[in-house]
């Protein structure tokens, strides 16, 4: 009997059933599972000790990860009868790499190199067997198609830029895991119109996962951080998620964002990349120092500076990204490197404002 409703049964046929399963059960295991992450990590002392560039000033588990890897691999094992099995247990395989180079990171010390070599295995495992690649530049810059193996070449870059910059905005409660929730609501949004039913469901059981992180992250009496596991997961995840978008969008000429990914990738991504990017020139072209050493100079360091809550900072960066996402969506009739162009604009514009507003508030009081 049961053999004949996985025989029967499509979830293409009850999405909506099919996704809210998936995020309940992705969320009552991961609910269920940080309890006894916090109850270890606190027996054994395995906690972050504050340093310098720390915002909290005690010790806290940042063994969050943990959690978010067994939900997703529960549930993409329980699933996957049902689903692209090959794509499953590649993103499971992947993932598996990543969990115990972070798991290592955490507990003791992993090397930058290691690290690097490991992301860079993980991502290589998905763009060979699944030959999910960005095949060419949409004509940004008037590059349509790239050669197979600058191709490959391209997409690495794009898979290490995504899980590092993702990596360097877990700095402030609640930022990591919102982040990567709304971005993965858009992203399950994308894959169900685009009839990729694996890729939505590893979406929502991410978002799932993430709610019941998000309860702990925020909270002041059990606090509990992703760690570099968690990081690496949820980033790569990101990456995957973003290249298989940009892929099956330029693959398939009768999408609506056939010519429109990148940018759309880009609005999505927004604030880890626009951060990235702008740390690296500060300590290049103002501190003179090198681009790869971690300091405080990142927005959300900043907005702390300026005297926001975590709650505030986060909420601030949130709400700023899924405006840009709204932007990209509206400016998709045009030529794409004007959506890349006004992106860039608009997005700086957004993430300058608080700073902005803020500095006049206090000009004002001061004048008064």
């Amino acid at each position: 009997m049961i053999e004949s409703l996985i025989n029967i049964f499509n979830p293409e046929e009850h999405i909506i059933v099919w996704l809210i399963s998936a995020f309940i059960m992705a969320f009552f295991i991961a609910y269920n599972t940080f309890p006894t992450i916090l109850y270890v990590a606190k027996e054994k002392h395995l906690l972050d000790e504050p340093d310098d560039r720390s915002t909290h000033s005690y010790k806290v588990p940042t063994l969050g990860g943990i959690g978010i890897f067994i939900s997703l691999v529960v549930v993409m094992t329980i699933t996957g009868a049902f689903l692209n099995t090959k794509v499953l247990l590649l993103v499971m395989g992947a993932i598996t790499i990543l969990f115990f180079l972070g798991l290592k990171d955490d507990l003791t010390v992993l090397s930058a190199r290691k690290k690097f070599m490991g992301q860079l295995f993980a991502a290589l495992l998905l763009i060979v067997f699944t030959d999910t690649r960005i095949i060419g530049f949409s004509k940004i810059l008037d590059v349509e198609t790239l050669p197979y193996w600058v191709s490959i070449g391209f997409t690495l870059f794009v898979y290490i830029l995504i899980i590092n910059a993702y990596n360097l905005i877990d700095g402030v409660d609640g930022l990591a895991g919102a982040f990567a929730f709304f971005a993965s609501a858009v992203f399950s949004i994308l894959f169900i119109k685009a009839d990729m039913i694996s890729l939505a469901t590893i979406a929502i059981a991410l978002m799932g996962a993430l709610i019941a992180f998000l309860r702990l992250n925020f909270s002041n009496k059990n606090k509990l951080f992703m760690g570099d596991t968690g990081s690496m997961i949820v980033g790569f995840l990101l990456a995957f998620f973003t290249i298989s978008f940009i892929s099956e969008a330029q693959l398939n000429v009768n999408s609506q964002y056939h010519k429109a990914s990148p940018a759309l990738a880009i609005a999505i991504l927004f604030f880890p990349l626009i951060d990235t990017l702008r740390v690296v020139l500060v300590r290049l072209l103002i501190l003179k120092s090198n681009p790869f050493k971690p300091d405080k100079k990142h927005i959300h360091h900043c907005l702390l500076n300026m005297g926001f809550s975590h709650v505030m900072t986060t909420t601030i960066i949130i709400v700023i990204n899924v405006a840009i996402i709204g932007i990209a969506f509206n400016l998709l009739h045009l030529n794409l490197n004007t959506q890349i162009a006004l992106l860039l604009f608009y997005g700086s514009l957004l993430y300058v404002l608080p700073f902005v507003l803020l500095r006049g508030k206090l000009k004002a009081e001061i004048g008064t």
